[in-house]
């Protein structure tokens, strides 16, 4: 048994998450993890919301509230989303809570004590008409490097190259379109150039696994070529102050992405604080090697800097192993990454997610018109894996009618109202006979195949590879005929294909557990059992664990977060059925989609009548 860190990128909380969202972060993380603790692994899934950085203040004011208050809003509507979508999360927490702060103060502290923060007079991007200051992200212009019209001024999307925003050709601000002011301002800089070393060894190390998705560990690697300090500062006051002497009063706050990457640090010391064992955090991110860690990152591709390059930085830093020695903090040595499993983009109906543009469509709006094993069908089957995908109404609605309802669904339908109607219970097995012996075998090697593929971040290959099997077992029923085998002498051989089919169906239900936990819950219903074959999510409310901190904004009251009891369920292997367990007529697990849907979504996305984006 291993130890498994399941870190899942934060998600931002300047507004509700759609559904491009949860295919780059959510649905793969919880897949991997719930895999990996059937098949006895120890892990810990950690997230939580995003809530500093000047868009939660753009969107605040746009909103006639505070910044926390707008972060309070869509904290709530972000965990109940979450939970909706059955993510398995053992902490979903925040950054403005007092541990969270005290995290990343100290690795701040500790990178500055080391020398890895260093002093710099840069240009800093103003607002004319606000005075604020406008994060790199939110100034597009064009590419210097490429000529690509949409860089943005921390990075280009189209050659992969980093950016000032400085750098760009005609630079504009994304909020309202104007040119922006730069002013001359002093900021704290990550010395990259003096971890660089220590960054190439550790991806060279890694690229060496053979683990990494090759355009990932491409793509970080090509972000060493011409590395610079970057800063981890910003002229703002809604974030973290500053914790060197003479910057905690200025209306300067750390960089909202050095505190969101130290937030997978955070949210395990403060998981391990609220199960009352303070240090079983270590378990999981201090070195060892009679128990290793493995540490996973989950995102989408345009935050593979901060996760392979940032992260890593800071955690180097911190532990003083850069050009400039040092000595670790109190956290001591720390895992880097095992691997970050970057997905690339959704889109939708061939244009790019844009909430402004009314191109999206937000998780709890699918999940009001939609079961959720729908929509984490789709992501694993079609999702942007190693390539960009697209969402389209006319896909979803077929591969639900069509793989879900027509291909699994039937099976489980069928298989449930035979042996309810022919027996009431699950019979018991007689003599096997060869086509029986080879469904069998089919399916049980299938908990190898298919766990090696989740294991190598091969999702849709190894929803795939389910699916196949539900294909040959539906194959069994055709070539075995049970509904034609009525008389008494012919009651022993019905008893027996039932029997197997049953034992099928519930091997195949635990393979697709991983992906349709919901359903998986229902077809063990269906199969005589209590409905709880894989552990759900759930929310609580909780207060901050810290008092209140001079310096530091007031504690929230309370708020909640996702947890769950995770340990104990079902393993990852065949089980053998019962006989004798009853089986009632079922009703069906999925719902048939009407093709009409199709049309009235494509309205909404065009906005002739409630938009897909309604949120009401």
């Amino acid at each position: 048994m291993s130890k498994v860190l399941s870190a899942v990128a934060w998600p931002y909380a300047n507004g509700p998450r759609h559904i491009g969202h949860v295919a780059g972060f959510g649905v793969p993380s919880d897949v991997f993890s719930r895999y990996m603790r059937m098949a006895g692994h120890d892990v810990l899934m950690v997230s939580g919301t995003d809530e500093h950085g000047t868009p939660i203040l753009v969107a605040a004011d746009a909103a006639g509230v505070s910044p926390r208050e707008l972060a309070d809003t869509n904290n709530r509507i972000i965990v109940q989303d979450l939970v909706d979508l059955g993510l398995s999360y053992d902490l979903f927490t925040r950054t403005t809570t007092r541990n969270h702060y005290a995290v990343a103060q100290e690795l701040f502290g500790v990178n500055h004590a080391n020398g890895y923060m260093i002093e710099r007079t840069t240009k800093g991007a103003i607002s004319p008409s606000t005075g604020r200051t406008l994060p790199d992200r939110y100034i597009e212009g064009t590419c210097p490097i490429c000529g690509a019209l949409d860089a943005r001024g921390d990075q280009c999307d189209t050659c992969g190259n980093q950016l000032d925003p400085t750098d760009l050709i005609e630079p504009r601000s994304k909020i309202n379109g104007e040119t922006p002011l730069f002013v001359e301002t002093v900021h704290f800089f990550l010395d990259l150039p003096a971890l660089a070393g220590a960054l190439t060894e550790w991806l060279d190390e890694r690229e060496a696994s053979g683990t990494w998705r090759p355009n990932v560990i491409r793509f970080s690697q090509g972000l060493l070529k011409d590395v610079k300090p970057r800063a981890m500062t910003r002229d703002i006051d809604w974030g973290i102050p500053i914790p060197v002497q003479g910057w905690t009063d200025q209306p300067k706050r750390l960089y909202v992405w050095f505190d969101a990457v130290v937030g997978y640090l955070s949210a395990s010391i403060e998981w391990a604080r609220r199960i009352g064992e303070p240090e079983r955090w270590r378990e999981f991110w201090n070195p060892d090697p009679q128990e290793p860690a493995f540490s996973y990152y989950f995102q989408g591709k345009d935050n593979i800097t901060f996760h392979s390059q940032i992260w890593p930085a800071e955690l180097l830093g911190y532990m003083g192993q850069g050009e400039r020695g040092g000595l670790p903090g109190v956290y001591g040595e720390l895992n880097l990454p095992t691997e970050v499993v970057a997905s690339e983009f959704m889109t939708m109906e061939g244009k790019q997610f844009s909430s402004s543009r009314g191109v999206v469509i937000y998780v709890r709006d699918m999940l009001s018109r939609y079961q959720p094993d729908a929509l984490r069908y789709f992501i694993c089957a079609a999702g942007p894996e190693s390539s960009d995908s697209d969402f389209t109404w006319s896909e979803f609605v077929t591969r639900t009618n069509s793989e879900l309802v027509a291909g699994w669904g039937n099976l489980v339908n069928r298989t449930a109202t035979m042996i309810a109607k022919s027996f009431g219970e699950i019979p018991e097995r007689g003599p096997l006979e060869p086509v029986d012996e080879e469904i069998l075998r089919v399916v049980g090697d299938g908990f190898d195949a298919v766990g090696s593929l989740i294991e190598r971040h091969r999702q849709r290959a190894a929803i795939a590879e389910a699916m196949r099997l539900v294909g040959e077992v539906n194959a069994y029923v055709s070539r075995t005929e049970p509904f034609k085998l009525k008389g008494d002498d012919q009651r022993e051989r019905l008893g027996t294909i039932l029997h197997v089919l049953a034992q099928c169906v519930s091997d195949l239900n635990l393979l697709l557990s991983p992906f349709l936990p919901h359903s998986s819950n229902a077809v063990h219903w269906v199969l005589g059992g209590d409905g709880t074959l894989t552990p759900m999510p759930r929310i609580e409310e909780v207060t901050d664990l810290d008092d209140d901190v001079e310096g530091e904004p007031a504690g929230l009251t309370t708020y909640p977060i996702i947890t769950g009891d995770y340990r104990g369920f079902a393993g990852w292997a065949s089980t053998p059925v019962v006989p004798g367990t009853p089986i009632a007529k079922p009703a069906p697990v999925f719902v048939k989609l009407d093709p009409g849907v199709i049309e009235d979504e494509l309205r909404r996305l065009r906005g002739d009548g409630d938009t897909v984006g309604d949120s009401s």
